[in-house]
């Protein structure tokens, strides 16, 4: 069973009075400094503290540790700081590598509880479930405004199936959006910050309340082929796949990709994923690797008899205007987005990073690049997962 943390609110008005007009829903501190301390100066020093409700901070991994959680708090004074490694970032830049991203979310238009989940291994769907329902009912709801949450956990706890499905449950019609905490591509440890330390093996929730206008963004650029595999050996707690087809597992899926298995990478696993069916829609199961006996380890649940379908990569760029687009006119002031490190990739494999970063920095996206994305409760790879804020909600009374 997991310890849970005591709940943390912020964004109340003093008083419950209205506090002075802010034009600006978030403000951005950036730094490529390599030293934590200032590298945190730098970024916070972007930010105007008396506004933000709270501060996520999305880190690259070799900044993380003591140094730079104790950095934060001291030039943050007083607001929480939330957040986790990462495999990369989305800046106004677009694509980066090692720059420590701070995203301050206005106390006009923002609200916030967090919960912390440690050790998320054993996890316990009852507990999980349980301790979300304490916090939405420990967070007093203001009028008028909308919920949703978000999750931002160990990417290599092996648990975001099932700690995505159980806050599912617990927070019943809140929507739940995240991203796996990363460790670039080093695959060793991946931490959240909460409470002014970095968690190893934890998941973090934060219960956002807001009066802006959101919706839920989840997109993927592949499309199925004839190619079929049945998982014929695994051990799903280890996400691990023995077999398949009855043969090796590695050596059977570079048989079905055209390559030796000698041959297989990170690269070949981005541009040839495999998929689930679930009803109508396909879901990807990403693979993290060639294990040692010559099994497959993945990135999402695996189990035993089940069918995987070869996937096929399909025009990104295209795939991306239309996923971030949205409707005519709905052009998001801006977009939390999470966004799968092997999709990154497989788009600087075909040298469109800076094409593709162009159009992050249209569509006013930030955020980070994941080691798995969580979307309505659903744990899934290789996808572009965020959450696109709009202007205030009209009442009616306007």
């Amino acid at each position: 069973m997991p310890a849970v943390s005591s709940v943390s609110e912020a964004g109340r008005m003093d008083g419950g009075k209205p506090q002075s007009p802010d034009p600006a829903l978030i403000e951005v501190g950036v730094s490529r400094g390599r030293n934590a301390q200032s590298a945190a100066r730098e970024a916070a020093a972007q930010i105007d503290v008396a506004r933000a409700c709270f501060v996520q901070a999305f880190v690259p991994a070799h900044l993380a540790g003591p140094g730079l959680a104790e950095a934060l708090a001291a030039v943050l004074p007083g607001v929480p700081v939330f957040g986790c490694t990462t495999a990369g970032q989305i800046t106004p830049r677009g694509y980066e590598d090692d720059a420590l991203l701070l995203i301050a979310f206005s106390r006009r238009h923002f609200r916030c509880a967090s919960l912390l989940l440690s050790p998320l291994a054993p996890l316990s769907i009852e507990a999980v479930a349980t301790s979300a329902r304490r916090l939405a009912a420990s967070f007093s709801h203001t009028a008028g405004w909308s919920r949703l949450a978000l999750l931002f956990c160990d990417g290599l706890s092996k648990q975001e199936d099932i700690l995505a499905a159980a806050l599912e449950a617990g927070l019943d019609d809140v929507p739940v959006f995240g991203g796996s905490a990363a460790d670039a591509l080093e695959f060793s440890r991946t931490f959240v910050l909460h409470g002014g330390v970095f968690h190893p093996s934890a998941g973090l929730v934060l219960l956002l309340e807001t009066d802006l206008e959101f919706a839920g963004i989840g997109f993927d650029h592949f499309v199925s082929t004839e190619k079929r595999m049945v998982v014929t050996r695994a051990i799903p707690e280890e996400r691990l796949v023995l077999e398949l087809n009855g043969a090796p597992a590695a050596a059977e899926y570079a048989r079905l990709v055209g390559c030796a298995p000698s041959d297989l990478s990170p690269q070949v696993f981005a541009e040839n994923p495999v998929l689930v069916r679930s009803r109508t829609v396909w879901h990807v199961r990403a693979i993290q690797g060639v294990a040692a006996d010559g099994g497959l380890a993945f990135l999402s649940a695996i189990d035993d008899g089940l069918i995987l379908t070869l996937g096929r990569s399909t025009e990104i760029l295209r795939r991306l205007d239309q996923g971030l687009g949205g409707a005519p006119g709905a052009q998001a002031r801006f977009i939390l987005g999470f966004d799968c490190y092997l999709r990154k990739l497989e788009i600087e494999q075909k040298d469109l990073r800076e094409a593709v970063s162009e159009r992050l920095r249209a569509h006013n996206v930030l955020g980070f690049n994941t080691y798995g994305e969580q979307h309505l409760g659903v744990h899934v790879n290789q996808t572009f997962v965020g959450v696109a804020f709009h202007g205030p909600r009209r009442t009616g009374l306007e």
